[in-house]
C-alpha cells in the first residue's frame, strides 16, 4: 500500500508537470517566497534519488543531494526523474542508517527503508502543498482536490462527511 500511495503522489506531480511550461515552472513566486515550482519539485525528486541511492550500501544522507539545476527548469527531465524514481522503488525493506551532522557533530541514526519511504511519501506531499499555492494563479491548470493533502486528512475528511 505505501508503494502505491508513493506511485499515486508521483503521478499526480506528473499529470502536473504535463501542464505546466519551463517558462511557468521556473518562475519564481512571491507566496513562496520567491521560490518555483521547480525547486520544490527539484527538492521532492532529490529526497527520493538519495534514498534510492542509500539502498545499497545501507547509509543515508539527506544533505547530500545533487542540486541538480536542470531538474527544477525543465519539465520534461523532471518527469523523466519521477519515473525513473518510480521504478526504481524497492519492496525490500532493510535497516538503514540515516547520517546527518548536526552542528559540526555526525549523528547516524537506525531507521528502515520504509519508515523513509513514508518520510519522503509526507515530504512530497507537503511539498505539493507548496507547489499548489504556486499554481493557483494559473489558468487551464487541472489538479486533484487533495493533490498536496496528507492522507490522513483525506481519510478524517470522509469519515466527517459519513
Amino acid at each position: 500500500m505505501l508503494l502505491k500511495s508513493i506511485r499515486y503522489s508521483l503521478d499526480e506531480l506528473i499529470y502536473l508537470l504535463d501542464q505546466l511550461s519551463d517558462q511557468q515552472y521556473s518562475k519564481s513566486c512571491e507566496a513562496l517566497s520567491g521560490a518555483t515550482i521547480g525547486e520544490h519539485t527539484r527538492h521532492i525528486i532529490e529526497m527520493f534519488q538519495c534514498l534510492e541511492n542509500g539502498y545499497d550500501f545501507g547509509v543515508l544522507n539527506y544533505d547530500n543531494r545533487d542540486r541538480n539545476t536542470q531538474i527544477q527548469t525543465e519539465t520534461e527531465f523532471a518527469k523523466q526523474c519521477i519515473i525513473e524514481i518510480k521504478s526504481g522503488l524497492k519492496s525490500e525493506n532493510k535497516t538503514l542508517y540515516l547520517e546527518q551532522i548536526i552542528d559540526g557533530l555526525a549523528i547516524r541514526i537506525q531507521s528502515s527503508y520504509y519508515r523513509e519511504l513514508l518520510y519522503n511519501m509526507e515530504h512530497c506531499i507537503h511539498h505539493q502543498a507548496l507547489i499548489k499555492v504556486a499554481v493557483l494563479p494559473f489558468e487551464n491548470i487541472s489538479i486533484n482536490e487533495n493533490f498536496g493533502v496528507a492522507r490522513s486528512t483525506i481519510e478524517y475528511r470522509k469519515q466527517c462527511v459519513q
